[in-house]
């Protein structure tokens, strides 16, 4: 009842706007791959315009030092594209404003009762291979044992959410042992990039034959390309739970049109979507709901996950023992 009466109101507003000769406009701050023609972007403006007679834009970019930066003057109304391992800092910000949504849609392997950052997917990070030319790793162990023949590609934990995901990773699983685990793995690793689709570049390339990225980056090659060759190595210690964010700007001065969006997100019109735009689980849909691709990966039984503050706390610590035992 209550998404009924949400669309009903922002379909009133926009009728009304348009009425007087105005559509209005949602603004949606929103990382590049997002707004991007192969992101998720596009679909989700085109079905949102659909409900809202409004004109729904993408302003994209690095997305909260932008936030941070233009603070109160920021024309953002929504942003989508957090994770949890930057919302404290987000939230500490006080630029944003409740959700006020019920949360019981929600299908994620953990509990999640934020009100103020709402999932929209998740994911897990994992080694991606080759399995033509790799048996695999199913531990962490394993892939630090592995010869140092095999090459890996990672990125900057400094400047990537997924190479800030593996650092947490390894110190999840190793604890006061991540520098050391770290110096194990260091021979293996052939380059650091900046971002994601730089390492998964080099991947698929054949530059490297291992490369940081989800459990569910075979899903895209099962479904896109009809290519069973990419698998996701499931280690026994457990993989690193990542969860991608919306909140709605405390600022926004179209309050009734954000508070549309945000309900939209937990619709399945919006979760179906993402399987095969985003590449990710998603965060509001059951599992046989999922496409055949995304149903038949293989799941991590434990899932590793910091909240924020546990994540803020560890942060520069775990990127200090990766800089140390790559750089010697």
């Amino acid at each position: 009842m209550k998404t009924t009466l949400i669309t009903v109101a922002g379909l009133l507003f926009g009728t009304a706007a348009l009425a007087d000769g105005h559509t209005p406009v949602l603004t949606v701050y929103a990382p590049d791959y997002f707004g991007s023609e192969w992101g998720p972007g596009p679909s989700i403006e085109a079905a949102f315009e659909e409900r809202c007679s409004c004109d729904l834009q993408y302003q994209t970019g690095d997305l909260l030092p932008r936030l941070l930066l233009e603070g109160t003057r920021t024309e953002a109304d929504v942003a989508i594209g957090f994770n949890s391992d930057i919302t404290k800092r987000a939230r500490d910000s006080g630029l944003f404003a409740p959700h006020g949504l019920d949360l019981s849609p929600l299908t994620l392997p953990i509990d999640w009762d934020d009100d103020t950052f709402l999932p929209f997917n998740y994911g897990h990070t994992a080694f991606i291979y080759d399995n033509t030319k790799l048996d695999g790793f199913d531990s962490f162990e394993a892939l630090l044992n592995a010869p140092d023949d095999v090459r890996i590609v990672i990125q900057d934990p400094r400047s990537s959410i997924s190479g800030l995901a593996l650092v947490l990773w390894v110190q999840a699983v190793y604890g006061d042992e991540a520098e050391a685990a770290w110096l194990r793995l260091a021979p293996k690793i052939v380059t650091v990039t900046q971002g994601w689709s730089e390492s998964y570049g080099l991947f698929t390339d054949g530059e490297a034959d291992v490369v940081l990225s989800y459990t569910t980056s075979p899903a895209y090659h099962i479904i896109a390309e009809e290519d069973l060759t990419k698998s996701a190595a499931i280690f026994d210690e457990g993989h690193y739970f990542m969860v991608e964010l919306a909140a709605k700007l405390a600022t926004t001065d179209q309050p009734e049109l954000a508070d549309e969006f945000m309900a939209f997100i937990l619709t399945e019109d919006f979760q179906t979507m993402i399987p095969t735009t985003n590449w990710s689980f998603p965060a509001a849909l059951p599992m046989d709901q999922w496409p055949e691709g995304f149903q038949d990966l293989p799941m991590p039984e434990t899932v590793l996950f910091y909240t924020e503050d546990e994540a803020a706390a560890l942060r520069d610590g775990a990127i200090e023992a990766w800089r140390s035992a790559l750089s010697q």
